[in-house]
């Protein structure tokens, strides 16, 4: 299963409207590659043409250093594995595996070979005779990527495969499939709108928004230094405030005015406008006893506290008006006793805090959703 690198160069596709839009991107053999964003960015539109579903309108698709773009899909070495998993009820799981093999005209002995391979490396050689009817939803799953990948394929193209699947049932498999690809070796490249999915398996993702790239790097970089407000507030949670840049320091320092408190930040100063938005994780903001001296402290009051059982959401009103949440780990340590009502301080360290400009908090766009979301997702 060599092979496996996926080329796009200026790669658009339009229907009645521009759902990829002149994107480049470079996926290296081996690699867990993740699409994300909500629904209408163009991420499947982007898998589709990769699998040889729709055809570009300008642009090229090149595989391996081969250019694809007129290659139908079944003459492309890459295989496709789809949410609804597209299993033959009639066929039991041994036939639904063997399916593509049999149009291949494999001798008898090499076909039995392949197929009970790929049914061990997803753990399912005892359900060989069950057909899809009677396996679970996880189990399913796991048939679909066995018959994808007893082709042998270098590219494996996944869209939100675990979408159909309950939230423990996705967290177990998350962690299943993100070993198979290491093991198996071959290029994934998963589309999803799950930000926990692609934080957790990829390698390296891209966050998309009308039918463009608008930033790319590994999980850690895209979490921890967004680009602009959309991706900070699509990529898990985030306290987004608005406020005023007074002064700028060197480097990417800068000081910004929330309410009547001037807080430093260590991030994005140089390049954010006069009026900003400030974002900070809500695992990195820090909630000390009411009236605790130093910088970068604001006071506010507890509005809200969710247990979500390894953590407790707290949510404050800071004294400026502004909502912002907290994450305090429930790990037996002493915490402050905290209601509905306590006034406390709210600590935003300066190396946690980012400066942002541009985008669109994704709240905003949902308001607005194009109409094209059945195509252009």
């Amino acid at each position: 299963m060599a092979g496996g690198r996926i080329e796009l160069v200026a790669l658009t596709k339009r229907f009645t409207e521009v759902a990829v839009d002149n994107i480049d991107l470079d996926i290296a053999s081996g690699e867990f590659f993740s699409l994300l964003g909500p629904s209408g960015c163009g991420k499947t539109t982007t898998l589709r043409l990769i699998a040889g579903f729709e055809q570009p309108t300008a642009g090229h698709i090149l595989l391996d250093g081969v250019e694809v773009s007129t290659v139908p899909p079944n003459k492309r070495n890459v295989n496709t594995v789809f949410q609804s998993y597209a299993l033959f009820p009639f066929l039991n799981v041994y036939d639904n595996v063997a399916f593509g093999l049999r149009h291949r005209h494999l001798a008898k002995p090499e076909l039995d070979k392949r197929v009970r391979s790929s049914l061990e490396l997803v753990h399912l050689s005892q359900f060989e005779k069950r057909r899809p009817g009677q396996l679970s939803g996880g189990q399913q799953q796991r048939v679909a990527l066995a018959r994808a990948l007893v082709l042998q394929p270098s590219v494996l193209l996944l869209d939100e495969p675990l979408g159909a699947l309950d939230a423990k049932l996705r967290r177990s498999l998350k962690v299943e499939l993100k070993a198979l690809q290491e093991q198996v070796g071959i290029t994934f490249l998963y589309v999803t709108h799950d930000q926990e999915e692609a934080l957790t398996m990829s390698d390296r993702l891209a966050v998309m928004r009308d039918g463009k790239i608008v930033q790319m790097g590994s999980p850690s970089e895209v979490y921890e230094e967004p680009a602009d407000t959309y991706v900070a507030d699509f990529l898990g949670a985030s306290n987004l405030m608005e406020v005023d840049v007074v002064s700028r320091g060197p480097g990417e320092q800068c000081e910004v005015r929330l309410g009547e408190a001037v807080l430093s930040s260590e991030h994005g100063g140089q390049n954010a406008p006069d009026r900003a938005h400030a974002v900070i994780r809500p695992e990195r903001v820090r909630i000390e006893d009411f009236g605790s001296a130093g910088p970068n402290r604001v006071p506010a009051m507890v509005e809200r506290l969710v247990y979500l059982g390894s953590s407790t959401q707290v949510y404050l009103r800071l004294a400026a008006g502004t909502d912002v949440q907290a994450l305090l780990n429930n790990d037996g340590g002493q915490h402050l006793q905290l209601a509905q009502g306590t006034p406390v301080q709210a600590y935003f360290a300066p190396d946690a805090l980012r400066v942002l400009s541009g985008g669109t908090p994704v709240a905003d766009l949902n308001a607005a959703e194009p109409e094209a979301i059945a195509k252009a997702s």
